[in-house]
């Protein structure tokens, strides 16, 4: 894997019993305005899992700790299934975007890279996460990746525009990479952010990831 790889506000209307249809429609419709608890799908594979990690360190309950302190009511799901390509994603979109499910957070196709899966094949999967998504009226971040060049420049080529392109397709939020927060470091820093197996973050690793990716989480729940 390459390193260089709303709030859905109910309205709830408060009036009194007044003399008169218009004046008890014109309270009915000047009442408080309450945002209900946002709910987010993270839904990704073993970087959203938390893998190798004790879970309060994993990626979503650290990101949801970082929400917490930006004073919004957000609830993080934790949807990584370790292992999972795109086609895993694609297999259980529907049914992991509950009516709760809000917004959703898509960080997949690392696995898809290893294991040299066609291109062609992620896109379409990452396709049918989205228009699941944009039929369900779901808002989505969409974490993409780049895959390294020992597969071939047009192997390259073909998989790094897949994010930046569906994103735009379906009008969903992008960011580049789920490593940005540590990719802006020097390399020579990178190894003191993953565990052992030089691909999975630890701790401290997803604590910067999390402070790099928090503002653009923090936007698809609360945007403006």
């Amino acid at each position: 894997m390459d390193l260089r790889l709303i709030t859905k506000d109910f309205l709830t209307y408060g009036g009194f019993a007044l003399q008169g249809k218009v004046a008890a429609l014109f309270l009915l419709l000047s009442g408080p305005v309450w945002a209900d608890e946002v709910t987010v799908l993270a839904l990704g594979d073993s970087l959203t899992q938390g893998y190798g990690l004790v879970e309060e360190d994993g990626f979503v309950p650290q990101m949801q700790a970082w929400l917490d302190g930006q004073g919004v009511d957000v609830r993080l799901i934790n949807g990584g299934v370790s292992g999972d390509t795109t086609a895993g994603g694609a297999a259980r979109a529907a049914w992991s975007m509950t009516p709760d499910v809000d917004a959703m957070i898509v960080a997949l196709g690392g696995n898809d890279v290893l294991r040299g899966i066609d291109p062609a094949v992620s896109r379409e999967n990452l396709s049918q996460i989205l228009q699941v998504a944009s039929d369900k009226n779901v808002e989505v971040l969409l974490i993409g990746l780049r895959a390294p060049g020992n597969y071939g420049p047009d192997y390259k080529a073909d998989f790094d525009t897949i994010y930046p392109e569906l994103a735009a397709q379906y009008g969903v939020a992008h960011v580049e990479s789920f490593f940005a927060g540590i990719e802006k470091l020097d390399p020579a820093e990178w190894p003191a952010f993953f565990q052992a197996d030089r691909i999975h973050p630890n701790a401290k690793g997803v604590a910067r990831i999390v402070e790099q990716l928090g503002p653009d989480v923090l936007e698809l729940v609360h945007p403006g």
